[in-house]
């Protein structure tokens, strides 16, 4: 018989422990290692049951048990102590308290997912795993964030192998309230909910979940509410689940429901509303429209604004972070599909036909009946970043056709480079070994380049006990895969003795697309099994990853790779590890000696899996693509090289795989197992095979690596670049905007409807230059008179400039700078002179050009209106 109603009924704690509730629904847990402590200590057996899930073991434990915990006065003391730090870590002033007026109130950061722990399985890969560090550091930092996201009710795909090594997809449900959520109410004890009309007199209703991640409340939709029609309670299914209109409708929901929700949350406790907006990538940005509507409707702002106002004001306090590389990455509906759900009062009082135009690809090479979501994001934020610097200049070139005129490098894009939460994938052991030897968290930021005190034997010690329990729970997770597909226990024995904890030990874990090229390593079989089975250093590798459910080509790249570790001659050296999650990923990056990552440059947005290995003291082995490319230095890994650019796919991938066997061949291996100088005297037993020495090089490698990139890819780094640079102003440029009724946006949204019509007939007439030598020098300079009719426009509604550089064989200019152009003097109607001395400071071709571009304050760059004249 099946029940016909199902509810989770949460546990009752003795008054004497009853923190523990408040410390496991705080995820701090997932990070605060005494916490994770505590909570083992209680029933180790039930800790490893439950999946090292707090509520989940709060659950298992019975009355009985939890009446002689709350006897013990240890354990009591031990609760008290945990509640204490918790308290004291939600209510101290941490760095962003010390930085005075101006930072922001409140941010709000929107996800389409969040990888906080594995207990809340609402992630798929990077991104997700970003935004949660984003939410951790921003709590350890003392930010101010509040995140948005959906709630999805099967979260992402759980995947195991078939026989043949096909990936099976399986999606379990999830009960919310097993879960470390909270039910946002109204004080009446109803769920407080939000409500979006869809057409044909449909409502979209969901429900708000709160999650405290440290200081950080995350806020999840949820739309399997009573009162939602079947397909509306579908809507928060799975992450990146379904397509067209279904996802349409969840992108819909995070972005306009999600700032409802954020209403809601402000109202009922009493916090501060957001006064930035970060949309995290594409899929959240309909959070501008639905901040556009308010500032439309008479109801919610007294005297209402029109669309340019309010779009110009909610653009001031809006940042969006891009962190795909390749347009396929991107979101696109066709457009007609959007106008259909817009027309239907999605957002009553806004005129549609503007809405359409944000997404519109109305540039060289774009699709006129599609409806772009990153295109849209840009539009609606004065702010705009990619997650790597590579990725910045791949990101500027991406979207150049939104800038229309412009030199890729003016393209308002900058870039923050990611970071990892450092306590969530630092090891426990070595962040131990820290404390004892520094008497400081390492987690807190200290000197990293203490690591240089810390004995060669020591190290290698902590490599090889990082190492060995990577191998011990490869072999348990490989086990349970092979029985999943159907072998018997007494077909696995060979499992006990897969891997080796003395040999070289390379990671390979991130999703499958084929872009990440999975299979690189197999484009010699033979090549690599001569690796994986040298006579004197040999290799093992250990790979995971899951391949998007729609993705065939990716599932094959599984398929051919899983296959190929079937074969008995090689399968205790290589191995696929099933589900790749956060709990295996907090054994595999500080296991692994080596971390690789293979992708076809430049199509790694940023790549932080490598980030997560570092600060564990591996190598990475890495095509010079994401992070890499700029934090690579020679003594922190490998750069695996590139083909040119003029060669075919295959023989790209030739070139690029040889390249790979080749450093493993001559120099990875070589200097894990050689360059050995004997074990200092009392030292701790060095491990085989070094035979009775240490590898130095290698060693001096793991310590200039923590030293160097620990402090560099770091998320608190990161977080704390977005405040300075682009958090802070745009809460600035926000208040600015709200001021005096926004008056300001109303006197910029007027200029902008002067000056936009009135460009076209903005011209350089001539240029012209006096005080050149015949052969001009270093240090001269030239005076250089720019005229240029300007129409209707006035001198201060432009910024003319002069942009000099080197000349190149076609004359373009290299390695510019800019210098602006005053003394406007009117030479005639619309006509004006403007001029300056340019000092000539290098040899060689020399050149220089004018532009022109608008001016005014409320602008963050010259470049935001897509309006430029050149001469």
């Amino acid at each position: 018989m099946k029940a016909i109603r199902r509810f989770t009924v949460r546990t009752v704690v003795p008054a004497q422990i009853s923190a523990l509730t408040k410390l496991a629904t705080n995820l701090r847990w997932s990070w605060h290692v005494p916490t994770r402590a505590l909570f083992e200590s209680l029933n180790p057996e039930l800790w490893e049951k439950s999946r090292r899930d707090p509520l989940a073991l709060l659950a298992a434990l019975s009355r009985e048990q939890f009446q002689e915990l709350a006897a013990d006065p240890g354990v009591v003391a031990r609760v008290d102590a945990a509640q204490e730090s918790l308290e004291t870590y939600l209510s101290e002033p941490r760095w962003y308290q010390g930085l005075g007026a101006g930072a922001p109130e409140c941010i709000a950061y929107f996800s389409p997912e969040f990888g906080i722990t594995e207990v809340l399985p609402q992630y798929s890969g990077g991104l997700g795993i970003l935004a949660g560090d984003h939410l951790k550091s921003a709590s350890d930092l003392g930010v101010p964030l509040i995140g948005v996201g959906l709630l999805y009710q099967a979260g992402y795909f759980k995947q195991s192998l078939s026989k043949d090594a096909w990936q099976q997809e399986s999606y379990p449900l999830l009960d919310p309230d097993a879960l470390p959520l909270t039910l946002l109410r109204e004080d009446d004890g109803t769920p407080a909910q939000v409500t979006l009309p869809l057409p044909g007199g449909r409502v979209l209703r969901a429900h708000i979940w709160r999650a405290d991640v440290g200081r950080v409340p995350m806020l999840l939709l949820d739309s399997n509410v009573a009162g939602n029609d079947d397909a509306a309670r579908g809507v928060t299914d799975r992450l990146y689940g379904g397509g067209g209109e279904h996802r349409l409708t969840q992108e819909l929901l995070l972005g306009m429901g999600g700032v409802k929700a954020l209403r809601v949350h402000a109202r009922l406790t009493g916090t501060a509303a957001p006064e930035v907006f970060h949309t995290n990538e594409g899929h959240a940005g309909f959070l501008g429209i639905e901040r556009i509507r308010e500032l439309m409707d008479a109801s919610v702002t007294p005297e209402p604004l029109s669309w340019g106002e309010a779009l110009a004001a909610g653009r001031a306090s809006t940042v969006f972070t891009t962190h795909t590389p390749v347009p396929a990455g991107i979101d696109r509906f066709p457009r007609g599909m959007v106008e259909h759900i817009f027309d239907g009062g999605l957002a009553p009082g806004v005129p549609v036909g503007p809405i359409l135009e944000l997404g519109a690809e109305n540039y060289d090479g774009g699709d006129p009946g599609v409806f772009n979501m990153a295109v849209m994001g840009l539009r609606l934020a004065q702010r705009a970043n990619g997650v790597a610097k590579l990725h910045g200049v791949v990101s500027r070139g991406m979207f150049s056709g939104l800038w229309p005129g412009f030199d890729v490098a003016d393209v308002p894009i900058t870039s923050v480079t990611n970071g990892v939460h450092v306590p969530t994938w630092v090891d426990p052991d070595l962040a131990a070994l820290a404390r004892e030897r520094f008497g400081a968290e390492v987690l807190d930021g200290p000197d990293w380049s203490k690591v240089y005190e810390v004995s060669d034997a020591d190290v290698w010690a902590m490599r090889r006990r990082l190492r060995s329990a990577l191998v011990d729970d490869a072999r348990l997770r490989l086990r349970a895969s092979w029985k999943k597909r159907g072998a018997a226990d007494a077909q696995l024995a060979w499992t006990d003795s897969v891997l080796d904890p003395d040999v070289l030990t390379i990671g390979f874990a991130r999703r499958v697309p084929t872009y990440k090229r999975l299979t690189l390593m197999l484009r010699d079989p033979a090549r690599l099994k001569a690796l994986l089975l040298h006579p004197e250093h040999p290799i093992q590798i250990i790979i995971a990853g899951k391949s998007h459910p729609a993705d065939d080509a990716g599932k094959k790249m599984i398929q051919d790779l899983v296959q190929f570790t079937d074969d008995p001659e090689v399968r205790h050296r290589i191995i696929f590890l099933p589900n790749y999650d956060i709990a295996m990923a907090r054994t595999l990056f500080p296991g692994c000696d080596v971390w690789l990552n293979n992708p076809l440059r430049p199509l790694e947005a940023c790549g932080t899996s490598g980030m997560k290995a570092a600060i564990n003291g591996s190598l990475n082995l890495s095509v010079m693509d994401g992070w890499w490319d700029e934090m690579y230095d020679g003594e922190n890994g490998w750069a695996i090289p590139t083909a040119n650019t003029g060669a075919g796919d295959d023989e790209r991938d030739d070139i690029e795989a040889a390249a790979l066997y080749e450093l493993l061949e001559t120099q990875v291996a070589p200097r894990f197992y050689g360059e050995v100088v004997a074990a200092a005297a009392g030292a701790a037993g060095p491990s085989q095979p070094h035979s009775g020495g240490l590898p130095a090089h290698w060693i001096s490698m793991i310590k200039h690596t923590l030293a160097d990139l620990g402090p560099k890819v770091s998320a608190n780094r990161m977080v704390a670049e977005y405040v300075e640079r682009l958090y802070r102003p745009a809460a600035e440029s926000g208040r600015a905007a709200r001021a005096a009724n926004h008056a300001s946006v109303r006197e910029l949204a007027a200029w902008i409807d002067r000056v936009r019509p009135a460009w076209p007939a903005v011209h350089v007439e001539h240029v012209e230059s006096h005080g050149l030598s015949d052969e001009p020098q270093i240090g001269e300079s030239v005076l250089v008179r720019a005229h240029v009719n300007l129409g209707p426009l006035a001198p201060e509604d432009v910024s003319v400039s002069v942009v000099y550089g080197t000349a190149g064989d076609s004359d373009e200019l290299l390695d510019t700078r800019v210098l602006e152009l005053g003394s406007a003097e009117e030479t005639g109607p619309g006509r004006y002179q403007f001029s300056a001395d340019l000092l000539i400071d290098r040899s060689g071709n020399f050149g220089y050009g004018i532009k022109v571009l608008p001016r005014h304050a409320a602008l963050a760059n010259p470049a935001e209106l897509a309006l430029i004249t050149t001469g």
